[in-house]
């Protein structure tokens, strides 16, 4: 494979694969590195819902490799390496990954987001052994079992439903008063029986040795604590920014974003990155 190319994609979510996609279908030589994951978070989500083109749905794990598929066809290559450096180098960018040195004239940065964590005890301990990101991937493990889900927003719920249908009995612990998520799920969750909802409670605790075995927990009304017993723990309290790689070399918002105008140009660029670096978001027009 060329080590030059004219298009770096860094970032094989549905994002990246598009502006691979689109690179591509312009003519421009272009690589998409995927990192350890095709596919990125699209792979733990079972139902991907009022997703354009796909009125009955379709699963984030069929999406990913359907839009890999179209973009090998526009001709996009794709390598399975994560990125580790990002260096201006005359007119282009050298990129550093884990199979080598790469050349670009011009970078789209896609890496995405990753799962908040909890960032109580017992969950890095646990994580694997019943503290989950992905209710498709496990909830066949749980048939009969009693779970819960953190958080109040629509990965919460629609994990939930995804889990009711081999739990016997999935918890929403939710921090606030009233959930966040979309009218839609939550009139399927209420719809649902063995769905209970636990507003203004706090996870303190994941216990158990080997597996999961309870989450204790906190009444942010009373103040009372107790401890409920689970074969699980899915975790969805948001996301946050995957751009590490970019630490130093543009500024990021308070949430750890990259700051974009409507043509996706960082807003008070300062120095080489000037016209140099683009995000990716719906979609894509190269420059040079």
């Amino acid at each position: 494979m060329s080590k030059e190319f004219d298009t770096m994609v860094i970032g094989a979510g549905i994002a990246g694969l598009t502006a691979g996609l689109v690179s591509a279908r312009l003519g421009r030589t272009t690589l998409v590195l995927t990192g350890d994951v095709l596919g990125g978070q699209l792979l733990s989500i079972e139902k991907i819902e009022g997703f354009p083109g796909y009125a009955d749905d379709i699963a984030g794990y069929d999406l990913c490799p359907l839009t890999q598929e179209q973009a090998a066809r526009a001709g996009a290559a794709v390598a399975m390496a994560s990125a580790s450096r990002l260096e201006p180098s005359g007119d282009a960018w050298q990129i550093g990954t884990s199979s080598g040195d790469y050349t670009a004239r011009a970078v789209i940065v896609a890496t995405g987001t990753v799962g908040k964590e909890l960032s109580v005890p017992g969950e890095a301990l646990l994580r694997g052994k019943g503290v989950s990101h992905c209710a498709s991937c496990d909830a066949p493990l749980l048939r009969g079992r009693e779970v819960v889900t953190v958080g109040g927003g629509d990965s919460s719920l629609q994990e939930a439903l995804t889990l009711a249908q081999h739990a016997s009995r999935v918890t929403i612990l939710h921090h606030g008063d009233d959930l966040t998520a979309q009218a839609t799920f939550r009139e399927r969750v209420a719809a649902r029986p063995e769905i209970a909802l636990r507003p203004n409670t706090e996870v303190l605790e994941i216990l158990g040795d080997r597996a999961v075995e309870g989450v204790r927990v906190r009444d942010l009304i009373g103040g009372t604590t107790e401890v409920l017993e689970t074969a699980a723990v899915f975790v969805y309290i948001g996301l946050k920014p995957n751009a590490a790689l970019m630490n130093g070399r543009v500024s990021l918002d308070r949430s750890g974003r990259i700051p974009v105008d409507a043509a996706m140009r960082q807003l008070n660029q300062t120095g080489y990155m000037h016209n140099r670096l683009r995000m990716v978001a719906a979609s894509l027009r190269l420059r040079w």
